[in-house]
């Protein structure tokens, strides 16, 4: 089967208006503080002055970037200083409540490790901070999935994944050397599934490590799949869906099933911070 490859590299620029996928505008979208719904939209900032990058994102083109290739690549979320912090927790036992080593479960080869509860204060702040936006974006696209819209802040979904017993926080660091890579994957964990998730490029590509690659491969109905390969850089995100995302087609919107991995890496490490929004059983 061939594939369509599509690179994104550096720093992001809007990728097209987001009324060519949905009922509205990325810029309305992000405006908007009451929906459609009846959700008014919050947030649960604890610690903004942490995360400064975050307040200057423009997330109507984000919004544009996932609607024109399924996957956006933000401008870097982290510090230099703050990747290192979160890299040199990597080797310690007391923040984590599980480690997987990748080949044991045919995942692939690597090793990666799930935080404990409660989270890394820098963890939870990604976390809550990026939540609101993004359940912005996922509530309008329910309608077109006929899929269930989502609460407005983090806590009113982990509460959520309480009560049905998804009660594991699931954000991660993957530690990847010379020859590790990631199977093509979706990270489901339970019932409740928040529908988008963000992955942080901690290390320097070519100059930490090469290869390594993020690969996004998108199911697309009756026709070949997509492939779509990105090259963060340091600090930077990558927004993507857990599973699938509404786009227009012939007769109305149509699910594009996705699944991501990450190709070998070749020389140095490579290490990412996961953060998941659903908790996991």
């Amino acid at each position: 089967m061939s594939e369509y490859r599509q690179l994104i590299r550096g720093a992001t620029g809007s990728m097209g208006p987001m009324d060519r996928f949905a009922p509205a505008t990325p810029q309305q979208l992000f405006d908007r503080p009451v929906g459609g719904d009846g959700i008014t939209y919050g947030e649960d900032v604890p610690y903004s002055d942490d995360l400064p990058a975050l307040d200057g994102l423009d997330w109507a083109a984000l919004y544009g970037q996932l609607d024109e290739n399924g996957v956006a690549l933000t401008p870097p979320l982290l510090s230099h200083e703050q990747c290192q912090e979160l890299i040199s927790t990597f080797g310690r036992r007391e923040p984590f409540r599980s480690t997987v080593v990748m080949q044991r479960h045919g995942f692939g080869r690597g090793i990666y490790k799930y935080f404990a509860d409660p989270l890394p204060p820098l963890v939870r702040a990604l976390r809550e901070r990026l939540y609101p936006p993004l359940a912005r974006l996922v509530n309008r696209w329910a309608p077109t999935l006929g899929e269930r819209t989502f609460p407005a802040t983090l806590a009113e979904l982990t509460a959520e994944c309480t009560a049905v017993g998804q009660h594991r926080p699931t954000p991660l660091l993957l530690n990847y050397g010379p020859g590790d890579y990631a199977c093509l994957h979706q990270d489901v964990y339970g019932d409740i599934v928040f529908p988008l998730q963000i992955a942080i490029m901690l290390n320097e590509p070519g100059t930490d490590f090469t290869g390594g690659e993020n690969i996004f491969v998108e199911q697309r109905p009756r026709a070949q799949s997509r492939a779509v390969v990105v090259t963060p850089g340091l600090g930077q995100g990558m927004i993507f869906p857990v599973r699938h995302r509404p786009v227009p087609g012939p007769r109305g919107y149509q699910r594009y099933a996705t699944r991501h991995g990450t190709n070998a890496v070749a020389t140095g490490t490579r290490t990412t911070l996961g953060v998941i929004f659903h908790d996991a059983r």
